[in-house]
This record gives C-alpha cells, structure tokens and sequence, in this order.
C-alpha cells in the first residue's frame, strides 16, 4: 500500500465528497431507523414479525452487494453513487407513505431500500479507500465516523420529529429528498476509478486463493476466485460479526428500551443516538490508534469494550446504567465494519472485488440479525436477546488476526 502523500486538490475535495456520500449515507439510514417503533405500532407488530419486516432492507442489501463489485466495475463508483442516491428517494419515500396501507409497501419499499444501500455502501468504501492510498495515511475510519455523524444527525432528528409529533411520511420523504439532493451533487469531485475490470487472482497470489490453480479468463471464474480467499473470507466473517453488534444497536436498541426499560419513545430515541455518537467518537479517535498500535489489538480491545458495554445494557438495573452499556457498546462497534474494508482494499489491483465479498458476507448481519433478534425477543424479550451480540464479539476476537496489513511483496501495483 503506497505511503506517498498526496494533498493535490482534486485529492482534498474528493475526500469531502466521500465524507458527504458516507455522511448523507448515515442520515438517511438513522431517519428510518428512528421511526421504527411508530410504524412497529401503526401495523401491530410482534417482536418476530417486526424482525421478519426489517429483513426485506437486508435482503436488498444483499442482491445488491452480490451485484456491486461488478456494478461499480462498469460504471464507476461516481455514478453508482449518484443511481443509488436517487433509487433511496423512491424506496424510502414508497415505504414512508405506504405503511398506512399495510405491510407489503413497507417491505417493498424497504428491500428497494436496501439495495440502495448496498451499491452505494461499496462504491463509497471503494472510492474512499482510493483517496486513503492516495493521501498515505489511514482515513477509511473517519469517512466511517463520517457516516456516524450522519447518523447521529438522523437519530436527533428523528428524537425532535417523534417529540413534535411530525409525521413518519413527512419526516422520512424530505429526509429522503435531501439526502439524496446533496450527494447527487457532491459526488461530482470524485476521482475516477482506475480504468478496465478487475484483474484476475493468478498463481503469483498463492497464499491468498490457498491454490496455484490458475483461474480461467471468465467473469464468473474471475469473482469466484476472490470468495476462495482465505484471508478476504476471514476478514467478510469477522465484519459480520462487527456489522451485527452495529445492527443490532441500529435496529433494537430503540425498541429495547421503550419495552425492557419502560422508558417514553423519545428516551428511546436518545439512547439511539448515544449508541451513534459513541461510534462516531470511536470512528474519529480511532485512526491514531491504529496507525501507534496496529489494526489487531486495537480491535481486539473494542470487542471487550463491546462486550462489557452489552452486559451492562442488558443487565442494568436503571436507565442510567442502560445509557452507560449503550456508550460502552457503540464505542465497541465502532472500528470493526471500517477497518475490515480498509484490510479488503490492501492491495489496490483487487479493491474493488475484495470489498465486495467483504461487504457481502458482513451484510448477511443484516440479513439474519433482525429475525434472529427478533424470534429470540418472542422468548425471552428484545433486550436479553441483545446478549448474541456478545457471543458472536467473542468469536470475532480470534479472527482479527486476518486484518494484519498484507507484506508489501504481496501487494500487487494497480
């Protein structure tokens, strides 16, 4: 990975325009997020069933990440960007207005949502790796604060909308609008993509196939040989784990306040957006951190801290020490989704691929993570099911040993 540093100013405004995509990212995310518990009510759902509605947004997410190295490939990172962000106003606009009339437009508009974000997701982490190498310094996880503060943003929104009694249709269609309005526009300073496809894994990469069986010339043959990577499979598990302890909080913690803590919606809201300011903390802080001690112990430490924060949560006996957890636990999360996309773009020539399959296995967090929270709530309530965040923080401990950077000798020149 080249340490050149680069401060041309085509350089420094693609980097804001990457910290607007991942920004405006954030918010529109948080925006539906905070709504959740009002449209839980408006269509009566159980814990389980509720689950099975936030799948359909995992599962656009999904189509969408197994189509987005290609995707991204062909077009550019810029226009995905661009396609995506108009596609959100669409989805999220059908769903905002549609759950008045049932359950269908809502997973409708929330799998078209997902799929949004999934391309967008990976053109964003594949430009911004690219502004990363070119100005030869770690910066991937503060575009990812970036994204956090969008969230936090979206969260305090969302907490005012609820208190002033906005409605859901309203608030989500111009949270929409502008998000998308905005990064339309920014993503114009993006660099350009290096230029053709992907290259192929040769025999030259044996340690990263775990086979010197040459790959044939076609496309399919080309995007199956990165899942055969070890090192980028080990790397996908270890963000799923990241990515579900991010879900999770994201998606319950609002819920799991108002039912297991008895607390007013808007006490909910806010203990969501401390959950997204202690990631964005995380995110921003985190660089130097990593740069003094390397990727390994420092996310090791965090999944300790996620999983302290997550005892508290779950088992505190007040609100305050419910408050305490979720810092703890946003703190924990913050650093795992974003490095691993930094360790999936180490070698430049097959970013783009890498991060696709990273980003597709730690998206299948948010395709399991909903129902199986959600079917666990039935049983023994939202807030103790929280507790498989932690089991699986434990068993992404050991696999943060694949995110070591890769030997210089083994990086390939773009």
């Amino acid at each position: 990975m080249t340490t050149a540093v680069d401060t041309a100013p085509e350089v420094r405004a693609a980097s804001r325009a990457v910290y607007a995509a991942f920004g405006l990212s954030g918010f529109a995310t948080a925006s539906w997020a905070s709504r959740i518990p009002q449209i839980r009510d408006e269509l009566h759902l159980s814990p389980s069933r509720l689950g099975l509605v936030l799948l359909s947004l995992a599962l656009g997410s999904i189509v969408s990440l197994l189509m987005a190295g290609h995707i991204v490939a062909r077009f550019g990172s810029r226009a995905t960007v661009r396609t995506m962000a108009a596609l959100l106003v669409v989805a999220l606009s059908g769903a905002a207005l549609g759950y008045h009339l049932g359950i269908p437009p809502v997973v409708l508009g929330l799998f078209f949502f997902g799929f949004a974000n999934g391309a967008w997701d990976v053109a964003m982490n594949v430009q911004g790796a690219m502004v990363e190498r070119r100005l030869g310094r770690a910066i991937l996880p503060r575009y990812h604060a970036g994204f956090s503060v969008g969230t936090v943003a979206g969260a305090l929104v969302g907490a005012a909308a609820v208190a002033l009694h906005l409605s859901v249709s309203a608030h989500l269609v111009a949270a929409a609008v502008i998000s998308a309005v905005i990064v339309i526009v920014s993503v114009r300073a993006f660099l350009p993509d290096d230029a053709g496809p992907a290259p192929a894994v040769t025999p030259s990469d044996p340690t990263l196939v775990g086979s010197t069986a040459p790959v044939t010339s076609g496309r399919l043959s080309r995007a199956l040989a990165y899942w055969r990577e070890p090192r980028t499979v080990l790397i996908g598990v270890f963000v799923l784990a990241f990515a579900f302890t991010e879900g999770a909080g994201i998606d319950w913690i609002s819920v799991s306040m108002i039912d297991g803590y008895g607390t007013a919606a808007w006490v909910g809201s806010l203990a969501f957006a401390l959950f997204l300011a202690a990631m964005t903390a995380g995110r921003w802080f985190g660089p130097p951190l990593l740069d003094r001690f390397g990727r390994v112990p420092v996310l090791r430490a965090l999944a300790v801290c996620g999983i302290a924060g997550l005892a508290l949560y779950v088992f505190g006996p007040a609100t305050g020490v419910a408050f305490a957890g979720v810092l703890l636990w946003g703190l924990g999360a913050s650093l795992g989704f974003p490095v691993g996309m930094s360790a999936a773009a180490d070698d430049p020539a097959h970013a783009a691929p890498r991060v696709s399959v990273v980003a597709s296995i730690g998206y299948c967090a948010f395709l399991g993570g909903p129902p199986l929270v959600g079917f666990l709530g039935d049983h023994v309530t939202v807030l103790r099911a929280l507790l498989a965040v932690a089991v699986l923080l434990v068993v992404a401990m050991p696999l943060a040993g694949a995110l070591r950077p890769l030997d210089p000798d083994r990086v390939q020149p773009g």
